[in-house]
């Protein structure tokens, strides 16, 4: 019962996000990659079963998250945020 449950919200918000798209609620200074990357990479941590790569997957979304928190600081002492 609940995997066909799983499928169809699975089925639902995919289908959704065909039609709709991802949200457009971004800063111009970070591209859409780049937060699909970060996403991805924090579903990647949560979806693992062993610890070393839940661990190895954490650094990675910790490091891609960094880059982009740089990158903010960057943008705002410019001013062209």
């Amino acid at each position: 019962m609940q995997d066909n449950c799983k499928r169809i919200i699975k089925g639902l918000t995919s289908t959704c996000r065909e039609v709709l798209g991802l949200k457009k609620n971004y800063k111009k200074w970070i591209a859409v990659d780049r937060i699909q990357e970060i996403k991805n990479k924090n579903t990647a941590s949560n979806s693992n079963r062993k610890r070393t790569e839940t661990v190895k997957a954490q650094a990675e979304y910790t490091e891609a998250n960094k880059q982009v928190e740089e990158l903010a600081e960057k943008f705002a002492r410019e001013g062209t945020m």
